[in-house]
């Protein structure tokens, strides 16, 4: 039963970044084909994770505290919801104002569902399923390293609506996935939760879930400063995951090399991610993740002095040892620092920070490129994200200090 469920989990994650990729990734290749400027997607794309930054925690406090709907089934919920707003952007025309509301919902919607997917793996492993994340996520991005190198061309050859279209179905694919876990594993009803666990490890899931997410930020003040420097870091990954096929045009490429590019750098996370519990072993993750922070930065360096489309690639392998290695990292980290119950509010935290990060990625780096063109928009990348690392590299030691 525990290996089926890792197979379903895994599952999940290939599924949810499929979806990210549908939406948020390819974004500008649907919104540009409807006739949006760069700055009029900048400030959809912003909006939505803006709608994320309000969800995330309201979705956060009813997965803590609800009796009457389990985690899954409140993740089964939120992809009902997805693939309803995406079914809808099919049949809508061009730019238009309720084209962008739905469109900003749905970016929304697939940004707050990404703690939870994160959290269910603490909710299995406090269930007693051993849930090894790193490989699981790095199904994730092989998921969507396939779905990139394969939506970038039929994009190409068969117009933007085939995006909706692949959306629907893997959706679809997601929604039975979940209910089969939801059936394998003992988190289906708080009741069972609070059977599956020993006595004192139910009070001390309690003490944290009883908690709002403003307690819970004067609880782990260090980690609110350390989260403030992933926001930094992140940003170039925003920028990326927001503009990438402009970046791209800007040094002679298209929507194919987009989605090639895409799929490179989602293939190199899958190696980190994949064997992250075996480097873990040697190495703490304050140690990966400063080491992980400081090439986030040599990333989008490369990326800016880039002047081929075969520099971009490059840029892209330091995912290998940025990304691939950070968010594990992250993941991780966390388990190791929370409180008993805290688990799910400090991913919501921590995917907060990184939101608050992809609103003003978003909503600049449409104007910056209208302005400046990609060069401009990857020089202030570089220089966010560097102040970002020097910030969280000097914090993150201190919080482990404090919680052990």
């Amino acid at each position: 039963m525990k290996r089926l469920l890792n197979f379903e989990y895994a599952g999940i994650n290939g599924g949810y970044w499929m979806v990210y990729g549908v939406v948020c990734s390819f974004a500008s290749v649907f919104l540009l084909e409807k006739g949006y400027s760069n700055a009029d997607i900048g400030i959809i794309l912003a909006a939505g994770s803006i709608a994320a930054v309000f969800i995330q925690p309201l979705l956060a406090d009813i997965a803590d505290r609800s009796k009457k709907i389990s985690l899954i089934g409140l993740i089964e919920t939120v992809t009902v919801v997805i693939a309803a707003l995406m079914g809808i952007t099919f049949v809508t025309g061009k730019a238009s104002a309720a084209l962008s509301v739905i469109f900003v919902m749905m970016v929304a919607w697939v940004t707050a569902l990404q703690p939870l997917i994160n959290s269910l793996a603490f909710k299995l492993s406090e269930s007693g399923y051993e849930v090894n994340f790193g490989a699981a996520r790095s199904m994730g991005s092989l998921a969507y390293s396939v779905l990139c190198a394969v939506l970038g061309t039929m994009a190409e050859k068969y117009g933007v609506n085939i995006l909706p279209v692949s959306g629907e179905v893997i959706l679809t694919v997601l929604l039975i996935v979940l209910i089969f876990a939801g059936r394998h594993s003992k988190i289906s009803s708080e009741h069972e939760k609070h059977e599956f666990l020993p006595e004192n490890e139910n009070e001390e899931r309690e003490t944290g879930d009883d908690i709002n997410l403003l307690q819970f930020i004067k609880r782990n003040k260090l980690f609110l400063i350390a989260s403030f420097g992933v926001g930094g870091i992140f940003f170039s990954n925003a920028v990326f995951n927001s503009f990438m096929l402009q970046i791209v045009e800007g040094v002679g490429g298209n929507s194919e090399d987009m989605g090639r590019v895409f799929s490179l750098m989602a293939f190199c996370e899958i190696p980190p991610m994949f064997f992250f519990s075996r480097v873990h072993k040697k190495f703490s993750c304050e140690v990966l993740l400063r080491f992980a922070a400081i090439c986030f930065t040599a990333k989008v360096i490369w990326a800016y002095l880039a002047s081929s489309v075969a520099m971009i690639f490059v840029a892209q392998t330091f995912q290998l040892v940025s990304f691939g290695v950070f968010l594990p990292g992250m993941v991780c980290f966390i388990d190791e620092i929370m409180e008993k119950g805290e688990a799910v509010k400090g991913q919501a935290l921590y995917t907060i920070m990184i939101t608050v990060s992809t609103v003003f990625a978003s909503f600049t780096g449409g104007f910056i490129l209208d302005m400046g063109g990609s060069s401009a928009l990857l020089l202030i990348a570089s220089a966010v994200t560097g102040v970002g690392t020097l910030l969280f590299i000097a914090v993150v030691g201190k919080i482990k200090k404090k919680n052990t």
